[in-house]
């Protein structure tokens, strides 16, 4: 398939489509559908709907350079397990005490849009 692009109408069609490849999971014990906001769960809640499978969120986010919140240095999951790019940390000479801080951050923000995404 290298070099091969599918188009879908849309994220809905190609959860269909998904869920038809993974058909092989329904009534599986054990199985979670992970969603990744905002556009995966779409996909997702039609694999999840499909399979029969509870469905559940991931967030991460990214940390984005001092000065340059655009430019990823790193992404951090909800867990707070962070995840630089080294090399990229060198080069813009990224402190540790700036990584932990918008660490911190980040998960904070995760926990808030986790809280909105699932209420209590």
């Amino acid at each position: 398939m290298e070099g091969r692009w599918t188009v879908f109408h849309d994220r809905t069609e190609a959860g269909r489509l998904l869920a038809k490849a993974l058909a092989f999971l329904k009534g599986k014990k054990g199985v979670v559908v992970l969603a990744i906001p905002r556009g995966g769960v779409p996909v997702a809640k039609e694999v999840a709907d499909a399979i029969g499978a509870p469905l559940d969120l991931v967030i991460t986010r990214k940390i984005g350079a001092p000065g340059q919140p655009e430019l990823a240095v790193g992404a951090v999951s909800q867990q707070g397990e962070t995840v630089t790019n080294p090399e990229l940390v060198m080069m813009l000479n990224v402190s540790e005490d700036y990584l932990r801080e918008e660490s911190a951050r980040q998960v904070e923000e995760i926990r808030t849009r986790m809280s909105k995404y699932r209420g209590d």
